[in-house]
């Protein structure tokens, strides 16, 4: 049985659709291999300040409609995984930290300023019917920590307190973990090589190297399982970063994988460098948005995600978290007005829900594609592609048409056999059964 779900320019959004050839048009036959490549995490968005804001600011019933589109296994896109900020990040109402300013002791430790974001996990979690995937990343230490002596605009971790920082992020994780929130994993530092007007610090790959070996013994002497990804940053020099710090044999011990971000110019053969470079390490999308404002109802916009994360995916990477879960129609808020889009906007006086076209793309994957999931090598030199064995046994095959011009996709693998018509300008998800 084959089932197609496509989204278009013309105005489709993830519809059932028929394989019926409608008309004439180019065709492309989809090569596949009967090899495996990488086996999939999941998708997920970010747990911010902003998003949790956002959700107080409508009625409960219109909350939890919201968290259900992202979170829902049937009725929403099956989300699976999350990232959150370790002290404050730009999508949030201010700066802050957990402990009172040059407490070295820290015992002023108190994470209540995170409490909607905690309660806002705790339910997606419910609806999700399953423990998500949280991911954790520091934006910057409290400013005392640092030799600029500001949460903002760079500056670096003084190393006297690399140790003391470890703890920090250690009892941040207990912290959580009291709340009934693992941390699955953390990065080292979100964007480490930025220097932002809002919450930063720069390291570069000597220090994360240090930083690696600080936190990583201490996990472990503290028995915990927590994940370690490096970089965080954009493709453009993710190998060169990873290159430098892997070679420490050590540091390698204790890194899980790469994590990355878009802000590149689409730089994707670097994704696929050190995916077949370090085969033992595993690739993970942490952050991408349009920026800019909120670019309502942008085609443009889902089209960037289609073409990011159909690159992305085909060149190892294993999971793929969007930035902000639930931004107003401002694009925010953001306490530097950064303001950018995300798939689900919040029309806060009216209270609505505005699912852009990128929501629709994502659900081509996310829905789909459910963890354990093991993508197939396949080739086409026209039409963006991705194919993958799924847990159940089922294939699913996600189809991506950026052209001006209609064509006519088949594959005649074994398993994957399938003819469809794909519009100029659409996605098609087929599954086969």
């Amino acid at each position: 049985m084959i089932t197609i779900y496509e989204t278009s320019k013309s105005g489709k959004r993830h519809e059932l659709v028929s394989n019926i050839i409608l008309k004439p048009a180019i065709k492309e036959v989809i090569h596949i291999q009967e090899q495996f490549d990488q086996t999939m995490q999941g998708f997920g968005g970010a747990f911010t300040e902003a998003s949790a804001y956002n959700l107080s600011r409508v009625e409960k019933n219109i909350r939890e409609q919201l968290l259900k589109a992202y979170f829902d296994p049937i009725d929403g896109i099956g989300y699976s995984m999350g990232r959150i900020s370790i002290n404050s990040c730009d999508f949030g109402l201010g700066t802050y930290d957990y402990v009172q300013p040059y407490d070295e002791s820290l015992q002023s430790f108190d994470v209540s300023r995170d409490q909607h974001i905690i309660d806002m996990i705790k339910e997606a979690t419910k609806i999700a019917q399953k423990d998500l995937q949280i991911i954790a990343s520091p934006w910057s230490p409290p400013f005392w920590m640092k030799d600029n002596l500001k949460a903002i605009k760079g500056g670096k971790l003084l190393k006297k307190y690399y140790a003391l920082w470890v703890q920090y992020i250690i009892k941040f994780i207990e912290a959580y973990k009291d709340q009934g929130i693992t941390i699955d994993a953390l990065t080292i530092q979100n964007e480490p090589a930025a220097n932002q007007r809002w919450e930063s610090c720069l390291y570069d790959a000597q220090d994360e190297k240090e930083m690696v070996l600080v936190l990583g013994k201490a996990l472990k002497e503290s028995n915990l399982t927590t994940k370690i990804y490096i970089w965080d940053h954009n493709r453009d020099i993710m190998f060169e970063r990873a290159s430098r710090i892997l070679k420490d044999k050590e540091a390698s011990s204790f890194i899980y994988g790469i994590a990355f971000h878009w802000y590149d110019n689409d730089q994707f053969l670097e994704v696929k460098k050190t995916h077949d470079t370090f085969k033992d390490k595993h690739l993970l999308f942490t952050e991408g948005c349009q920026e800019g404002g909120p670019h309502l109802h942008s085609y443009d916009v889902a089209e960037r995600y289609g073409k990011n994360m159909m690159h992305d995916i085909s060149n190892g990477t294993e999971g793929y978290i969007d930035w902000n879960l639930f931004l107003d129609t401002t694009g925010g808020p953001n306490h530097v007005n950064n303001l950018c889009s995300s798939p689900i906007m919040v029309d806060v006086f009216p209270e609505t829900m505005i699912l852009n076209p990128s929501y629709f793309y994502i659900k081509h994957f996310s829905k789909h594609i459910p963890k354990g999931s093991k993508r197939m090598f396949s080739s086409n030199h026209t039409i963006l592609h991705n194919v993958f064995l799924r847990p159940d046994g089922s294939y699913v095959a996600v189809l991506l048409n950026l052209h001006d011009v209609d064509y006519h996709v088949s594959s005649h693998h074994n398993h994957v056999n399938f003819e469809t018509y794909l519009p100029a300008h659409s996605i098609q998800t087929i599954i086969i059964k």
